[in-house]
Order: structure tokens, then C-alpha cells, then sequence
């Protein structure tokens, strides 16, 4: 028993991952390639990965949603998580680093099930709902600018069912929001949003300290 989460030192971190990740070997290649990049911190950790994934089983989702792909492996993690019929929309602005997780998302055999849109994610959004109406997704995965993250989740709200699970990434920002003396854009963003969720009744919300810190808000029905 523990009144409060453990502190993860590299030990345990290490026992962590030999007793509980199951990484598929391609999702172990794109996270290696990944961690050669000069942006490697974008990437999510692998225990985050296939927490998302079990989580788009536990939801029986078809249908993802995710803003910011970086190089594709949360992308790849979720969509090996879906049927066979599910669907992935992926939105990023960068041709450069999709591209590598188009490679793998290829070689896993779920190449079709992403649908990659290049663009500014506002505007992506927006035409999400245009065209498809709202209510259209089961799980939406936010991991992009952080001074935008307000208004994607707004629009997640819209496009995520009653009942579906909209789960926000770098929450906790390296434990900068938490420190009122850093008061850049993005901490400032982030630390609003916290303080903004925790009082919205439109979501169920819990802060899980995972990776950078994961939100998770379930719709609740209107």
C-alpha cells in the first residue's frame, strides 16, 4: 500500500518495463529510429504507448482521433489496438516526420487504417466536423502545440462521443506547471488548462502521472 505514487528511479523504471512492456518489434524499431533525431523528447515513452492502446480496447473504439504524430508511434500503437476495420485520422503539419512513421505504419500492416492529414490541426479540425459531423469518434489523442491544446479539446468535445475518452499529453510539462516562477507560453497554456479541466463538468477526469503526464476526460452524456 502507498498513500501516494511512487517516485520512478532508473531501477524500477527498468523493472517496470521488463515486467509489464509487450512492444511489438516494430514499434521497437520506430521508437529507436525515433530517439536518433534531434527532437527525440517528442516521443511519447513505450509504457505510455501501450497504456493508450489497452485503452482503445477497454473503449472497444473504431474510430481514433489524434493531434500531433511526430514520427507515428502512438499512432502505431493505437491503431494495432483497433479491428481490422477501425480507423485512425492522424493529423500533423510536418511531411518530414510523418513520413518515417508512414514506413512502419506500412510494414505493421495498418497503413490503411491511418488516414494522415498534413495541416495546421485548427483548421483540420474544423473540416473534421464539417464533413463528418460531430459525435464521430470513440478516442482522441491530443499531443501537439501546447498553447493550442484549449481549443483542441474544444473541438474534441464536439468530435468524441458521450461516453468516449479524449487523453492530453505533457499535463505535467516536466513538473514546470507546478513552479509559479516558469511562466513561459506553453507552461502558462498547459498550467490554465489543468486548472480549467479540473473544474469542467462537461468531462470525468483524472491526471495520470505517466510518461509527461497524461489527462484523461471521459464525455459525459449530455
Amino acid at each position: 500500500m502507498s498513500s501516494r505514487t511512487l517516485n520512478l528511479d532508473d531501477r524500477l523504471y527498468e523493472y517496470l518495463q521488463k515486467n509489464s512492456l509487450r512492444e511489438a518489434e516494430v514499434l521497437a524499431r520506430l521508437r529507436a529510429e525515433t530517439m536518433r533525431l534531434p527532437m527525440a523528447i517528442m516521443q511519447i515513452s513505450p509504457e505510455q504507448g501501450q497504456f493508450m492502446a489497452l485503452l482503445v480496447q477497454l473503449l472497444g473504439a473504431r474510430r481514433c482521433l489524434e493531434v500531433g504524430t511526430f514520427t507515428g508511434y502512438s499512432a502505431l500503437a493505437c491503431a494495432l489496438a483497433l479491428p481490422p476495420d477501425g480507423e485512425l485520422v492522424a493529423l500533423d503539419i510536418s511531411q518530414e516526420w510523418t513520413a518515417i512513421g508512414r514506413r512502419y505504419w506500412a510494414e505493421a500492416g495498418v497503413g490503411e487504417r491511418i488516414h494522415l492529414k498534413l495541416g495546421p490541426a485548427r483548421e483540420s479540425l474544423r473540416q473534421l466536423r464539417r464533413d463528418r459531423g460531430d459525435e464521430t469518434f470513440d478516442f482522441m489523442f491530443i499531443d501537439a502545440d501546447k498553447t493550442s491544446y484549449a481549443d483542441y479539446v474544444e473541438q474534441g468535445f464536439h468530435l468524441v462521443r458521450s461516453g468516449g475518452l479524449i487523453a492530453i499529453d505533457n499535463v505535467l510539462f516536466r513538473g514546470l506547471v507546478a513552479d509559479p516562477a516558469v511562466a513561459d507560453a506553453d507552461t502558462a497554456a498547459l498550467r490554465s488548462l489543468n486548472e480549467q479541466l479540473h473544474r469542467d463538468p462537461r468531462f470525468d477526469l483524472s491526471m495520470v502521472p505517466i510518461g509527461d503526464g497524461l489527462t484523461l476526460l471521459r464525455k459525459r452524456s449530455a
